[in-house]
């Protein structure tokens, strides 16, 4: 069930912030009021396509910064196995240098509540997730704006990494959205034109756009 339009699941868990810190009560309620929110998913460290993606969100963290927007990583590793990643060269497979947070939900109970949790499970007696085979997250990734209020999501199976240069412009077409009040067409991008939500403006733009 998707999540777009209501309020991001809020936890408190352990996180690696900066690259190299330990803490043991992290939570996206920090940015509430004050920055929207790249919130993602991925299956598990010291993987392959999983390095990929969380070096290019490095990457491309200052076009982030930029608009006000904070990256947050997550996966259902331990603090102690991301710090370790992190610790790790990048010649050996590490992802040494990256220093937004990453989050450990070791427990599977966020992955869950964002509706990525891949496998199969099921609830026990003292209510505690039961797994059939190693349980990890889909890589799905969560738009969530200052109001704490998910605007976008996308989640794609294990195989396929993401294009980062797509969440900046799913960032810079709602803030469009919020500045300007129009809505953005197919294919909008940071200075192209966009839309009122009436019968002559997307007239007008369909017919300035007819190939």
């Amino acid at each position: 069930m998707s999540l777009v339009g209501k309020k991001a699941p809020v936890f408190k868990t352990g996180a690696v912030i900066n690259g190299e810190e330990i803490v043991e009560e992290f939570s996206l309620e920090q940015y509430i009021g004050k920055k929207d929110v790249i919130f993602f998913f991925y299956p598990k460290d010291f993987t392959f396509v999983c390095p990929t993606e969380i070096l290019a969100f490095q990457e491309k963290l200052a076009e982030f910064e930029k608009r006000g927007v904070a990256v947050v990583g997550a996966s259902t590793d331990t603090e102690e196995t991301h710090l370790a990643w992190l610790l790790t060269p990048q010649e050996n497979g590490g992802i040494e240098g990256v220093n937004y947070p990453l989050v450990a939900d070791a427990s599977k109970t966020i992955a869950n509540n964002y509706g990525v949790l891949a496998g199969d499970w099921n609830y026990n007696e003292e209510g505690e997730l039961i797994f059939e085979g190693t349980p990890v997250a889909y890589r799905g990734t969560f738009f969530i704006d200052k109001e704490g209020i998910v605007r976008h999501e996308t989640i794609n199976d294990l195989p396929l990494g993401r294009n980062i240069d797509e969440m900046l412009r799913i960032v810079d077409a709602w803030q469009h959205v919020e500045k300007y009040g129009e809505v953005c067409p197919a294919n909008w991008e940071e200075g192209k034109e966009a839309m009122e939500e009436s019968r002559e403006s997307v007239s007008s733009y369909l017919a300035k756009n007819k190939k």
